[in-house]
């Protein structure tokens, strides 16, 4: 008689009854029900001060909206609601770092870790903006240590002896998760997939991940060795490993998300329950395991209830960005099945003008002193604007004013024979970041009007570089084709409209099929107009060439514009934000000030026009809203 050794099964199955067993002797099977309050955010982006004023939705008037976050009050805020119930946990969706401020980016966002540790945060999933510098910048900041540049120490890294923080950098208190992000080479999680805290005996785990989308979003050298997977069958997968340690509560913490319908925007809202969008289609094929999604990546605030893959409602918050949300999250657990059987969120406020909520003292002297060292390069004056230049999309067209002057000013510094010889630039919606450019004076006191350099950069943050390329009129109708959602290899769930540099049209219809939107392309030139594709979406010469400027992660094929990727004879050019600085200078005093719509080469039609749709501009899979 031989005896069989036990299958992988049975000892599954043997190691979930022994872990229930040491759960019920230390929680109790007859323990009563108890809370847990989790508390969540998203898309911090090293904003270590306040992003300005913001509301719980947008029927609240401009002058009555409370100014909010500010790395100081999102720790005030958490440190209250954890006073709330000792069993707490802090977590956050991701994009904690990259694309951020000049206070933090400069440092190479150690800032922002150094800042979080002090928040509290304890589990952080990676977002795309965690790999902009690479997998080896992310890992460094997640363990420590100074940035190492041409083999020496850079004088901008490991600030603490000036800002109040350890030294060497102390590397991120919390674990940044990433289940669905692998190495190539050994087949293994970059990162932890998920993190678990015990709560009375009961085991909570939080899955951290990414959009499987990431490496379209991210520059190649960002995303080199990785593979990026499918995020609902990633945590399917994880279900039965969780279930072999007795864990049954399991909370997705997800960088991916989606867009409310309508207009009202409210913080604690569903409209339209996030229909079409990434986030919903990701929920639905979630197995029942999962009790809560904390998502991310679209900036929008929501608080929605979506069906999983058994039908079934889980609640699905999102906290908007840069510290003015935050998600708070109720779990019912019981000790007995080991789950959640309730979550009760409200989307809270981060303001800064409550007497109740005084700032916290050791974060806010952290983000005074990065701020002082950063103020003589921040507040240097580069040029003025005669009017708001927001990054928002101004129309149904999808037309967007900061995005215009950035496009001028990548054609500018490339329009000369030897820079390129640009005729056209063409910028990406994405890469203008929040809030484009102010009139009003910022706390530097630069006054209305005037761009300070710091201010630039929060709208330029990337560090991009400029490419510029020879494209067929073929190319320019494909590329201009390939910004709706579907089309040419773009996302499904993602309409990319991009904006055009003075002198450069073209009109689009949402209605039509993929291939077929667009139309009356044109060229205003010193000699005329050139008509590149005609009213009735024929391209009048396919293979005529025009030099276009795009930035790298265009140039590669980023943000699903992959025909950008045939361009001939490139030539690189300065970084964005130098090119923007150049720029502005010809509008610095005693100059005039940068004036939209006015350059010579304008005519008085918007660059970018739309038939029919509404006054909305679609940035998902509705091409025409």
């Amino acid at each position: 008689m031989h005896n069989r050794p036990l299958s992988k099964w049975t000892m599954a199955a043997l190691a979930a009854a022994l872990a229930a067993t040491v759960v019920a002797a230390c929680g109790g099977s007859d323990a009563p029900a108890f809370e847990v309050k989790l508390i969540g955010f998203n898309d911090y982006h090293g904003n270590l001060e306040s992003p300005g004023t913001f509301a719980q939705n947008t029927s609240v008037a401009p002058a009555q909206r409370p100014p909010v976050g500010g790395a100081e009050f999102v720790a005030a805020h958490v440190a209250r609601l954890k006073a709330q119930n000792p069993l707490n946990v802090v977590v956050s969706a991701g994009d904690s770092i990259g694309a951020s401020p000049l206070v933090s980016s400069l440092f190479f966002d150690e800032p922002a870790v150094e800042t979080l540790n002090r928040i509290g945060l304890e589990f952080n999933s990676v977002g795309n903006h965690e790999f902009d510098k690479g997998s080896a910048e992310l890992l460094r900041l997640q363990n420590g240590g100074c940035k190492v540049s041409g083999g020496q120490q850079d004088p901008n890294s490991c600030k603490g002896a000036a800002v109040g923080t350890p030294v060497p950098f102390e590397g991120g208190k919390f674990k940044w998760l990433a289940a669905n992000v692998v190495a190539g080479a050994t087949g293994k999680p970059l990162l932890p997939a998920y993190g678990v805290k015990e709560f009375r005996g009961v085991k909570v785990a939080f899955v951290g991940m990414t959009l499987k989308a990431t490496p379209t979003i991210v520059t190649p050298s960002g995303v080199a060795g990785l593979d990026f997977r499918d995020e609902a069958d990633t945590v399917n997968a994880l279900v039965p490993e969780l279930r072999t340690q007795g864990i049954e509560a399991v909370v997705v913490l997800l960088h991916e998300g989606g867009v409310q319908s309508g207009t009202l925007s409210d913080i604690n809202g569903c409209e339209g329950k996030l229909a079409g969008s990434p986030i919903a289609g990701i929920v639905r094929r979630l197995d029942p395991a999962v009790d809560l999604v904390v998502s991310g990546h679209t900036h929008s605030a929501y608080n929605c209830r979506l069906p999983n893959k058994a039908g079934v409602e889980i609640p699905v918050t999102s906290a908007s960005s840069f510290g003015r949300v935050l998600t708070d999250a109720d779990l019912t657990i019981d000790p007995k099945s080991r789950d959640i059987t309730k979550v009760a969120v409200t989307n809270r406020l981060v303001t800064r003008n409550d007497p109740a909520v005084p700032a916290a003292a050791n974060v806010a002297s952290i983000v005074s002193a990065y701020r002082s060292l950063v103020a003589p390069i921040a507040n240097q004056v580069i040029g003025a604007i005669s009017t708001d230049l927001r990054n928002t999309r101004a129309d149904g067209a999808c037309n967007m004013r900061a995005g215009e002057l950035i496009a001028d000013a990548m054609l500018a510094a490339t329009r000369a024979a030897g820079f390129g010889g640009a005729q056209i630039a063409l910028m990406n919606g994405g890469g203008v970041r929040n809030p484009g450019f102010t009139f009003a004076s910022s706390s530097a006191g630069e006054g209305d009007g005037n761009v300070t350099y710091g201010e630039a950069f929060t709208v330029q943050p990337f560090g991009n570089s400029l490419v510029t390329m020879t494209l067929t009129a073929q190319d320019l109708k494909d590329v201009l084709e390939e910004q709706f959602a579907g089309c040419q290899g773009q996302s499904a769930t993602a309409t990319r409209v991009m904006l055009p540099s003075a002198g450069f049209k073209y009109t689009w219809d949402g209605a039509k099929a993929c291939n077929a939107r667009i139309s009356n392309v044109s060229l205003r030139t010193g000699s005329g107009v050139e008509t590149i594709v005609d009213a009735a979406g024929v391209v009048t010469d396919p293979a005529r060439s025009y030099r276009v400027t795009v930035n790298n992660f265009m140039a590669d094929g980023g943000d699903g514009y992959s025909t950008f990727a045939k361009g001939q004879n490139r030539l690189g050019g300065p970084q964005d934000i130098d090119a923007l600085t150049a720029f502005m200078a010809r509008y610095k005093a005693p100059a005039a000030p940068y004036v939209p719509g006015v350059d010579p080469l304008d005519a008085s039609t918007p660059r970018i026009q739309r038939v029919g749709g509404s006054s909305i501009c679609p940035t998902g899979a509705n091409t025409n809203p």
